[in-house]
């Protein structure tokens, strides 16, 4: 008898698509069809089922937060709860912030205004940057790649309204560019006041500037790639490297200095350069209609009606195809989680993460470690000096589960009932919260998503898997479910999160987290031979929606790190499954029981399928094509199956059906 999760999968398929042609519309046809994205969504599916229900939850945790500060004793209300609470409320009073309109920003505007030259203008620069005003260049600090036990500042290019540099140059995009220059001087208008000449005046000047900045910036591609971000250069290398810009001055409004950051990770340099010339040969006035536009376009979610809606017509309809604006309460819910996350976090796992979740979790982890760990060993392709090193690599893998182990301390952080003042306070805080971690030992214990995220990810600095609570949940995890489920689900996740280590990025750093080659040459390149005929198969994929002839198409090196992942997570899946089948008494995964006449391999590959359950609408779609490294969802699915010889066997894939690749063109890595 099937469990209720098995029996939903089942009863879902279409039968009318054969899975040898098509695996996921064979399992997700049916819903594909019915399905419809919510008005304020600009996708529907299985993850954002899961976010929902955790935005639903977070909901109720902080109403009854609020409810709780409003009527219990001063003294039994918690400095993180007040917090909560307060910033929850400033967003919500919206009488207040329809009233203010867009005075709030009369703050930010007089950082610009009061200066009158360029020395001046970077000292504003830094202020802007320090409350949470996007700049052509972004500053964060992490662990070194090349040392991971020390922290270092990341500079990297940023300061583009526009997705990507693409959209400034390819002539695909030529439609956003149009809106983008007929929005920019609406919203601009709305915000300062000016007339409708000066508006499109200034427009101008600061679309001239984004594209001067775009003609600079390294592109997605290149932006993934370790080797080529991987600049390691000292203060006066750094300013020397990029003239034109008062460095010193707007870095050490931030706190950064020669003392305290001797040298930084460069990661774009040409476009950091770039953004130095063009800040050089700009006059003091264009300069500042471009920071102005930088705090509108940034500001402008936190204001009067008008504003929001301005803002909402072409962020939220041009670029992703929503017609209607989220509630506000989720709105606010994404302001406080974004802002007093870990705070939130310590709640949600009181109320919706049972301990043997985690029990289940850490099962399924060492079955999936362990199935790796027999795949290394038995590659025909890789040397023993690789491999030794591979499984050493796989051995210090560190997992957590959850949520982490210590909580963020929030003390810092203060909260009144002004919401542009705390918007402003919380990226004060986190700027000075990373800034102290220099010259300090690296934090093991910190985690970079909250336990209430829907996601996973690997820190490959800290050799480490990461899977929040708010994941393990169907589709993906369900303690009660057949173990084919939960194989296929989750299992597939953390064989996913895993396969980043091994990826064609995570794959240059060691056990350590330290960005070093322990690849043998000709390794290496047999590695590189096999990732690029996935590039190739990728390369040629068109989302259906889009149809066949679209322009718009997956970029094979852009996503290649995620379709390794994909694949590598799938693949030991199937072994992890196996080991857990021998575990349970059978002889092999090939023996585990047949339910409603699947096979528990086909079982699992049928729940792989519907964890990949997704309608997006195309605007978002071909945003996701030019910047996401993911794949779409059809070809996360139907693209891996081709190459996993476990699919061809269990549904009977022969030639001529359209998911059929032959056995010497099928891509196997790990």
């Amino acid at each position: 008898m099937a469990d209720k999760t098995t029996q939903d999968i089942i009863k879902g398929l279409d039968h009318s698509i054969r899975p040898q042609d098509d695996l996921f519309r064979h399992v997700n046809g049916p819903w594909l069809q019915k399905a419809q994205i919510p008005a304020d969504q600009a996708q529907t599916g299985g993850f954002m089922d899961l976010y929902l229900a955790s935005e639903a939850n977070v909901r109720k945790i902080i109403n009854d937060v609020v409810v709780h500060v409003a009527s219990a004793d001063t003294n039994l209300v918690s400095d993180e709860e007040r917090k909560i609470a307060g910033l929850f409320s400033s967003f919500m009073d919206e009488d207040r912030i329809n009233g203010l309109g867009a005075s709030p920003l009369l703050e930010d505007f007089a950082i610009i205004d009061d200066a009158t030259t360029k020395e001046e203008l970077e000292h504003a620069v830094g202020r802007l940057y320090k409350i949470g005003v996007p700049m052509p260049f972004g500053v964060d600090v992490d662990a070194d790649r090349n040392n991971p036990l020390e922290y270092i500042a990341w500079v990297y290019q940023s300061g583009l309204g526009l997705p990507d540099e693409a959209y400034y140059r390819e002539d695909s995009y030529s439609e956003y560019r149009k809106q983008y220059q007929t929005f920019v001087p609406t919203l601009f208008a709305l915000a300062t006041g000016v007339n409708d000449a000066e508006a499109k005046a200034a427009a101008d000047i600061i679309y001239a500037f984004e594209a001067k900045l775009a003609s600079h910036h390294m592109s997605v591609v290149d932006s993934r790639d370790t080797d080529k971000t991987n600049n390691l250069m000292s203060w006066d290398d750094f300013v020397g490297r990029a003239p034109g810009f008062n460095w010193a001055t707007a870095l050490s409004v931030l706190g950064l200095t020669r003392e305290n950051a001797p040298s930084f990770i460069v990661m774009m340099p040409d476009a950091l350069a770039g953004f130095a010339y063009e800040w050089a040969t700009a006059d003091v006035d264009q300069i500042k209609t471009y920071l102005k536009w930088n705090v509108i376009r940034t500001r402008a979610p936190y204001l009067g009606h008008d504003i929001v809606q301005a803002h909402f017509n072409f962020f939220g309809k041009v670029l992703s195809g929503a017609t209607q604006m989220r509630e506000r309460w989720k709105r606010a819910v994404s302001l406080v989680d974004n802002v007093l996350g870990e705070a939130v976090g310590k709640l949600y796992v009181e109320r919706h993460f049972p301990p043997h979740h985690k029990m289940l979790m850490e099962q399924l982890v060492d079955d999936l470690l362990a199935a790796y760990g027999q795949s290394i060993s038995t590659l025909d392709w890789m040397t023993d000096t690789t491999r030794e090193k591979a499984l050493a690599k796989l051995a210090t893998t560190v997992t957590k589960i959850g949520y982490p182990s210590k909580w963020r301390d929030y003390s810092a952080l203060e909260v009144t009932d002004s919401l542009l003042a705390n918007v402003r306070a919380a990226a004060q805080f986190d700027n000075d919260r990373a800034v102290a971690k220099l010259g300090t030992p690296v934090d093991r214990d910190e985690w970079f998503m909250n336990p209430q995220t829907v996601n996973a990810y690997y820190n490959p600095v800290a050799n480490e898997i990461v899977f929040p609570a708010a994941i393990l949940q169907p589709p993906f995890f369900d303690a009660e479910a057949d173990p084919a489920y939960n194989y296929g689900g989750i299992g597939a996740v953390i064989g996913h999160e895993v396969g980043h280590a091994f990826d064609d990025q995570g794959s240059k750093y060691d056990g350590d987290g330290r960005l070093q080659n322990w690849w043998t040459d000709a390794d290496r390149a047999e590695f590189e031979r096999r990732t690029a005929s996935l590039v190739g198969q990728y390369d040629a994929y068109v989302p259906a929606q889009l149809g066949a002839d679209s322009s718009h198409h997956v970029n094979g090196a852009l996503t290649l790190g995620e379709n390794i992942g994909d694949l590598g997570g799938l693949s030991i899946a199937l072994k992890a499954y196996d080991i857990a089948m021998k575990r349970a008494g059978y002889a092999s995964s090939t023996e585990a029981p047949v339910i409603e006449g699947y096979t528990g391999r086909q079982r699992l590959l049928l729940n792989w399928a519907r964890i990949w359950k997704s309608k997006v609408r195309d605007e978002i779609a071909i945003q996701y094509l030019a910047i996401d490294p993911h794949s779409p969802s059809e070809f996360r699915c139907n693209g891996v199956v081709k190459n996993v010889d476990a699919f061809a066997e269990e549904f009977g894939v022969v030639e001529g059906d359209a998911l059929y690749l032959a056995p010497e063109d099928r891509v196997r890595i790990w």
